[in-house]
């Protein structure tokens, strides 16, 4: 059965999205950040980068949510947009768009709003990465604009993707996100109440994951900051 590393944050929320909808059978595996469990060396096996989510597909291990969207929509045939050489290009481009632009920027603006050393200034980084996020929100808005989803007259992993963080929009960028990018709103809440995305967000809550951003989660998740030792 397939293995699903992962915890309760946007990017493997987006691949648990896409078991949900697929109807996959899959094993759940929590990988508590917060507590270091990503260093340990079965997980490293799969996924080195030390990061969630990874997949353990019967010997075929595969890390970063969105090759493992890409993996998976070919394997099953499912969540594609019709395979014609314009709607490929167009799937490839807005998937990458979303690895190399939405998820890092909104990780990195999340990292300057809310858990950076307040004791620092951050200034000029929180107002790089706040900037990056929302000229790259008003991209896909423009994008959305006149059209129901990312790729196609169909719902795909494209679509999957981009959910994992923009339904996390208001924690990236502040509460007015929603009259700015009402595109990317509209997308998202028809995403968000689908049954598949219930059970996708709800999945973290049969597991005990640290909640506390302690010195310890701060140690094991920001490995540059130097904690003081209590």
């Amino acid at each position: 059965m397939l293995k699903f590393y992962f915890n309760g944050s946007p990017n493997p929320t987006k691949v648990a999205l896409f078991l949900e909808e697929a109807g996959l059978a899959y094993e759940p595996v929590a990988v508590d950040t917060r507590k270091g469990d990503q260093f340990k060396p079965e997980y490293l096996a799969i996924n080195p980068n030390a990061k969630v989510p990874a997949i353990d597909d019967e010997g075929v291990k595969v890390f970063d949510s969105n090759a493992i969207l890409l993996y998976l929509a070919e394997k099953t045939g499912k969540f594609l947009p019709a395979n014609t050489p314009e709607t490929r290009a167009q799937t490839l481009s807005w998937l990458m768009f979303v690895a190399t632009g939405i998820g890092p920027y909104s990780g990195q603006a999340v990292h300057f709003k809310h858990f950076a050393p307040k004791d620092q200034n951050h200034d000029y980084a929180h107002n790089r990465y706040q900037f990056e996020a929302q000229r790259h929100y008003a991209i896909l808005n423009d994008h959305l604009a006149g059209r129901k989803y990312m790729v196609g007259d169909s719902y795909s992993i494209v679509d999957m993707a981009l959910w994992g963080w923009a339904r996390m929009a208001a924690f990236v960028m502040g509460e007015d996100v929603a009259a700015k990018y009402p595109n990317v709103k509209r997308l998202v809440d028809e995403i968000s109440a689908r049954p598949a995305a219930a059970k996708a967000i709800a999945l973290k809550d049969n597991f005990k994951f640290k909640a506390e951003m302690d010195d310890e989660a701060r140690s094991n998740m920001f490995k540059h900051m130097k904690v003081k030792a209590a």
